[in-house]
């Protein structure tokens, strides 16, 4: 008899704790999929103020910088007190967080902003997404390894949907403007360096402060470009609305769910959820912009989406 109840005790525990792992499970998907999905949104919202209202790309920038750092700080302030400040004492982590600010942080949001103002927000975001397979790339040139199968072919399958997103199919035209190309594969170079460059200050720091500190920074930097004073375009409530979505929803309540959800799901689940991004700025592209998207552009986006999938599967090799 005993037995039987500490049987049935040891499995309602497991089922218990069955119920907490699938709960924190659906948290997790939960908020990354919100995350990603306000970060396609404002990309999209970026291509009505550009569009539209006829907002400054560079004035954007630079405003989406000051005040999304801003914000990061001061939750990381809330969160950690005044360490947040700590990352300044250390002449390397200073000259790292600074490489980081500009070359990082402020090449990556200044080449997406620019590919969505001379094309649109949907194949600015895809070109955007063929950035894990540059690190790849890189990866491999950089410690001399054989690419793996899979890594060849994530790496064929990320140049044809680059191939059909951006040519319809069409080896002799292009479907989208040569400076919507150029921005859009030079964010994803910006993009590999972003993610590539900080890991060290990630690890010593925290996300919170370091992005924080790269937002405000690169936007003080970008300030002497275009002063945050210098507005020009249609002034009207729509437009202020639109902007505080990109600030408060596109940037920090995106980057705080992304960052939650880690907790719950890991870093490689969350960057295939993550995909959400780019097909809610393609569909919304779509649905509220009318931007006109084929077969072979959905065909592309896919192919490139897959891309991640496919790098996830690669085995990590021990540091």
């Amino acid at each position: 008899m005993c037995y039987d109840k500490q049987k049935s005790s040891v499995l309602l525990e497991g089922v218990i704790h069955l119920n907490r792992l699938k709960h924190s499970s659906f948290i997790g998907i939960l908020l990354v999929t919100i995350g990603a999905t306000l970060w396609g949104v404002s990309g999209t919202v970026a291509q009505y103020l550009f569009h539209t209202k006829g907002i400054n790309t560079e004035w954007l920038v630079t405003v989406r910088l000051l005040f999304s750092g801003l914000l990061l700080l001061l939750f990381g302030y809330l969160k950690e007190g005044k360490s947040v400040y700590r990352i300044w004492r250390t002449k390397k982590d200073a000259i790292s967080l600074i490489l980081f600010s500009i070359l990082g942080m402020l090449a990556v949001q200044y080449t997406y902003f620019a590919a969505i103002e001379h094309g649109n927000a949907a194949t600015a975001t895809v070109l955007q997404y063929t950035a894990p397979v540059m690190i790849t790339c890189f990866l491999i040139v950089r410690y001399r390894k054989l690419p793996s199968g899979i890594e060849i072919t994530a790496v064929f399958v990320a140049v044809l949907g680059t191939f059909s997103l951006v040519t319809q199919g069409n080896i002799n035209s292009l479907s989208i403007s040569p400076l919507a190309l150029f921005w859009g594969l030079l964010s994803a170079v910006s993009l590999a360096f972003y993610t590539l460059h900080p890991h060290k200050l990630l690890a010593n720091w925290g996300s919170v402060i370091v992005v924080g500190w790269g937002m405000f920074v690169g936007g003080v930097v970008f300030s002497f470009i275009h002063t945050p004073w210098d507005f020009r375009g249609e002034a009207s409530l729509t437009t202020i609305l639109a902007i505080l979505f990109i600030i408060l929803f596109g940037t920090l309540v995106a980057f705080v769910f992304y960052l939650e959800s880690l907790k719950y799901i890991g870093a490689t689940k969350a960057s295939i959820l993550a995909n959400f991004e780019p097909l809610s700025a393609a569909l919304l592209a779509v649905l509220w912009l009318n931007v006109p998207f084929g077969v072979m552009e959905w065909i592309g986006t896919f192919c490139i989406l897959g891309t991640v999938g496919l790098l996830s599967m690669v085995k990590k090799e021990k540091p």
